[in-house]
C-alpha cells in the first residue's frame, strides 16, 4: 500500500522562526497530506514522531525545531539526545524520520539573525520535504524489486 501521508511536527520554541519549516515542506508536498503537530520544544519531538510512525498512517514524519544556548543548559546534549531519538524513531518503526533540528552556535534575538533563521528554515523545510518524496518512492520501488 502506497502512503500518500506525511506527518510533520514542530517544536513552539521559536515557533516564529520553526514554523517557516512547514512552508518549505509545503511548498512541495501539498497541505491536504500532512498532518501537523505542535510540541511544546525539540525534546518532545521523539517520542511522538514513534507514536505516529507506529500508527502506519504516515510514509515518513518530519520534525523541525531551533535548539538555542539558553544559558541553563547545555544545548548540544539536547540537540544530539533529539538528533538520536529521531534516528531510533525511524530505526524501530520502519518509517522515514528527518530531522529539521538546527542548533545554531551563535544564536543572537536580534532581528537580522531572526530573519536569516527564518529564511534558512524554509529551505531545510523544502530540503525534507523533497527528502521524504525522494526515499517514499526509492522505498517503494526497492520493495517492488
Amino acid at each position: 500500500m502506497t502512503h500518500t501521508r506525511y506527518a510533520f511536527i514542530k517544536a513552539q520554541w521559536h515557533a516564529d522562526i520553526v514554523d517557516r519549516a512547514l512552508e518549505g515542506f509545503l511548498q512541495l508536498i501539498p497541505a491536504e497530506q500532512v498532518d501537523v503537530f505542535d510540541v511544546p520544544g525539540a525534546f518532545e519531538m521523539p517520542l511522538l514522531a514513534q507514536e505516529l510512525a507506529k500508527t502506519g498512517k504516515y510514509a515518513a514524519v518530519a520534525c523541525a525545531a531551533l535548539v538555542v544556548d539558553g544559558g541553563i543548559y547545555r544545548h548540544d546534549f539536547v540537540a544530539q539526545a533529539v538528533v538520536d531519538g529521531l534516528m531510533r524513531a525511524g530505526m524501530d518503526t520502519g518509517v522515514p524520520v528527518l530531522s529539521v533540528s538546527l542548533t545554531p552556535h551563535h544564536f543572537q534575538e536580534t532581528e537580522h539573525h531572526m530573519a536569516i533563521y527564518r529564511a534558512h528554515f524554509v529551505q531545510k523545510g523544502n530540503e525534507a520535504a523533497s527528502a521524504a518524496l525522494m526515499i517514499t518512492k526509492t522505498r517503494e520501488a526497492a520493495l517492488a524489486a
